[in-house]
């Protein structure tokens, strides 16, 4: 029962809507009528900026990073095994949040803070990379799809426990065909680029959106503002 509670916490710790309550506290909007429509960090640093995104990202992280640092310690009984379960289950919060009708980000912050318990040395790797990528081509997406896989190819080589690495891959695995609306776009020279100006609150949409017709139908309210 205890473990399941747990699940149930880590979940709904993951599906609390950083971006979105970022978006109404400090520009009066919902994100989701913006940019691309997502509730993640990249589509916070495109519409709301660094200031803002910069702390959306840090609590998305916290929500990953608590259930696994915290939660087993909590049931003297569970496996160490059950804070992949736990991590799990904050990332599908965040990706599929009962607060949003299931409509979340992409899960790449979640994640980091996830293996951030799991396997600090690895993400650290990994964020080193984002770090550089994101200071060169200017774009969180791709900074995170490189992110994904330098952090695959640092778990065999830190970690020892093989279910560790599984849960990257398939983490990885998602990360990448969550972000294919962006690779599109980078390929096709579209991508948003931080720091470029770009969608900003005041001015919803944007040509590039993801493929979820958010875009359209926020230039539609728009010509009634």
């Amino acid at each position: 029962m205890i473990v399941a509670a747990l699940l149930l916490a880590s979940y709904l710790l993951g599906a609390f809507p950083s971006s979105y309550v970022a978006g109404r506290l400090t520009r009066g909007i919902d994100l989701r009528q913006y940019g691309s429509g997502n509730l993640g960090a990249t589509n916070a640093f495109r519409v709301l900026g660094a200031r803002v995104a910069a702390p959306v990202m840090a609590a998305d992280m916290l929500k990953g990073f608590i259930p696994v640092a915290f939660f087993p310690h909590l049931d003297g009984n569970a496996s160490w095994a059950w804070a992949l379960a736990f991590g799990g289950a904050a990332i599908l919060g965040h990706v599929f949040p009962v607060y949003m009708n299931f409509r979340g980000g992409k899960g790449v912050a979640t994640a980091t803070g996830v293996f951030l318990a799991l396997s600090p040395v690895a993400v650290g790797v990994a964020m080193a990379v984002w770090l550089i990528v994101l200071r060169i081509w200017r774009m969180v997406s791709l900074a995170s799809v490189v992110a994904a896989v330098v952090l695959v190819a640092a778990l065999p080589l830190t970690e020892s426990r093989p279910e560790v690495t599984t849960l990257g891959i398939l983490v990885a695995v998602f990360v990448v065909f969550a972000h294919r609306s962006n690779i599109r776009r980078i390929l096709r020279g579209e991508e948003y680029r931080f720091g470029s100006g770009g969608t900003k609150a005041g001015a919803p949409g944007e040509s590039g959106a993801d493929d979820s017709g958010v875009a359209g139908a926020a230039d539609s309210r728009s010509g009634k503002r």
